[in-house]
């Protein structure tokens, strides 16, 4: 069977990484149809029954770990989106940052209304330049197309996302190193428990994933769960 890209099959186009062409290959159809058809929970099962695990090196199961949160939390709730992970097997995340932006931040929509989150904080590592240049040039694009803010698509659903540029440290790419840091503190790991999707950033239920992770929960929604499902083997 031959090899199909899936998350780099967009970076070599022309302009991969404006709203246009995202739009243009499909972009954003997902999570439209999404805030039109289905429930968060429905995301979220769909998350945990492909069996995607977190990207960062972990390997937690991603719907799992959104299931964690607390039920019935009056909110806010918070996506953090670790971008500033610099091991050999995250550095490659850049590229998704800086060749296609778009597909990252569907995915990041996709979670926060799959956790009822509406602001999503993304840290993105203050080396990778080049990435939050185009972040940035791609939250505009959206919130100048309102399909950022509030009533995205005229469903109801609200969402913000913040860009935060590190000081450069490695330990930010531990997750709560990171909510410490974008608190304005020394970046410095927090005892567990609790754990951030209990208690986070500002104190509040907070899911941490990595870029790789999001652009994964983009092309599972849209393709189905089977895209990334791992087998499961009888003892």
């Amino acid at each position: 069977m031959p090899y199909e890209p899936t998350l780099l099959a967009r970076i070599d186009k022309p302009n991969s990484g404006k709203l246009e062409g995202y739009r243009a290959d499909g972009g954003y159809a997902t999570i439209e149809r999404a805030l039109k058809e289905l429930k968060s929970e429905d995301v979220t099962k769909q998350v945990k029954d492909s069996g995607l695990r977190g990207r960062g090196g972990a390997g937690f199961p991603t719907g799992l770990k959104w299931t964690f949160l607390p039920a019935n939390h009056p909110g806010p709730i918070y996506l953090c989106v670790n971008a500033d992970e610099s091991e050999p097997c995250t550095y490659n995340n850049r590229i998704l940052m800086e060749k296609d932006p778009h597909q990252v931040i569907e995915g990041i929509m996709l979670a926060c209304y799959a956790i009822k989150s509406k602001c999503a904080f993304f840290y993105v590592r203050y080396e990778y330049g080049d990435a939050f240049r185009a972040l940035e040039s791609a939250v505009s694009e959206l919130y100048a197309g309102e399909l950022l803010g509030k009533n995205i698509f005229g469903s109801g659903f609200d969402l913000d996302i913040v860009l935060h540029r590190g000081a450069g440290a490695y330990i930010c790419g531990e997750e709560t190193g990171l909510i410490e840091s974008l608190e304005g503190k020394r970046a410095w790991p927090r005892i567990k428990p609790p754990f951030p999707a209990v208690e986070g950033a500002f104190r509040k239920p907070t899911i941490v994933n990595n870029v790789e992770t999001l652009a994964c929960v983009t092309q599972i929604m849209a393709r189905g769960e089977r895209l990334v499902q791992v087998p499961r083997h009888s003892a």
